[in-house]
């Protein structure tokens, strides 16, 4: 949260306020160290090649660390968890960004039930925040933080909820969303490997609104997950609340860099009037998003593909240039 991640191919490198995050699946607890990603770097020119952050539970030596792996479906559920350093001790020492110690995402593995959440710390470096999980299945869970002294992080790891599992197709493609009487327009083409810029704005009832309220010290915060695998990439924006530059909407631009061609799910956070509002989308990284069906608030189009087999291996993402 502390940079603007250049989220490849995925046509929002929304450098004025969100946070896009890929993950991909990992097992709970170490796994081998995979080389640095740095998806939070500022502004357009950050380089286009970053790996997606939060395929790793286990990176630069500390280890994200759930107090249990498996919960049942309940509508207040809460979740306590570590960050481990390398002596398996919990880190306690953090360094704020965004306005918060660390941030937690939570998603169902087809993308439904998006989550993001602040947990409290105890003294014993012991997480806690209370989640949703109404809906059973399996969860990715990124947490997203910078070490005191160190380098930000966003380490993933899954959790599973029990129950009567209803997976969802992925919603069409499309370059509207509507939330609660809001119509969030998504404006951009993103090439994979690219550096791409794309501008979100938001209206009401046919009008633009220019008076969006800071989130986490920006204007808005995006999320975006790859379909595939669902890596995560973390972007946020150039420009900030009261810089004298950043306009308060209707427009919010980012620089994307996707990693790969194909399907990605897009979540972003605004504040207005006081309410935090989550427009979701989905966008084919490597087509022109001009083509495309308008999302409902919960984010299905009117004719989505067919639902993949539970518990089928997700397919591996085309590779464009």
């Amino acid at each position: 949260m502390n940079a603007t991640t250049k989220f490849a191919g995925f046509a929002l490198g929304l450098a004025a306020v969100f946070g896009i995050a890929i993950a991909t699946g990992a097992a709970i607890g170490p796994e081998p160290a995979a080389p640095e990603s740095h998806a939070h770097e500022e502004g357009p020119a950050a380089p286009a090649t970053r790996e997606p952050n939060g395929t790793m539970a286990t990176e630069s030596g500390y280890t994200l660390r759930l107090d249990t792996a498996l919960t049942t479906a309940a509508p207040n559920t809460a979740l306590r968890f570590r960050i481990l350093n390398q002596d398996g001790a919990p880190l306690t020492r953090y360094q704020r960004t965004h306005d918060k110690d660390l941030h937690l995402i939570v998603v169902r593995r087809d993308m439904t039930a998006f989550q993001h959440v602040h947990p409290v710390l105890g003294g014993d470096g012991t997480w806690s925040v209370p989640l949703d999980l109404t809906r059973a299945g399996d969860y990715r869970v990124f947490a997203d933080f910078t070490p005191e002294g160190g380098e930000n992080l966003t380490l993933g790891t899954d959790l599973r909820v029990a129950g009567n599992y209803d997976p969802r197709p992925l919603p069409v493609a499309a370059t509207t969303s509507t939330v609660d009487g809001y119509t969030v327009t998504l404006d951009g083409t993103v090439t994979p490997g690219q550096s791409s810029k794309v501008t979100l704005s938001v209206s009401r009832n046919g009008t633009p609104v220019t008076d969006l309220q800071p989130y986490l010290a920006a204007y808005g915060h995006l999320v975006a997950l790859r379909a595939a695998d669902l890596a995560y990439l973390h972007v946020h924006p150039d420009g900030h609340p009261g810089d004298g530059v950043t306009p308060a909407g209707p427009g919010i631009t980012f620089y994307v860099t996707a990693p790969s061609a194909g399907d990605y799910r897009l979540f972003l956070d605004f504040q207005h009037e006081g309410v935090v509002r989550t427009a979701e989308f989905t966008l084919t990284v490597g087509q022109d998003t001009g083509a495309t069906e308008s999302a409902t608030h919960d984010g299905h189009g009117s004719t989505p593909p067919p639902a993949p087999a539970p518990g089928a291996p997700a397919p591996e993402p085309a590779h464009g240039h």
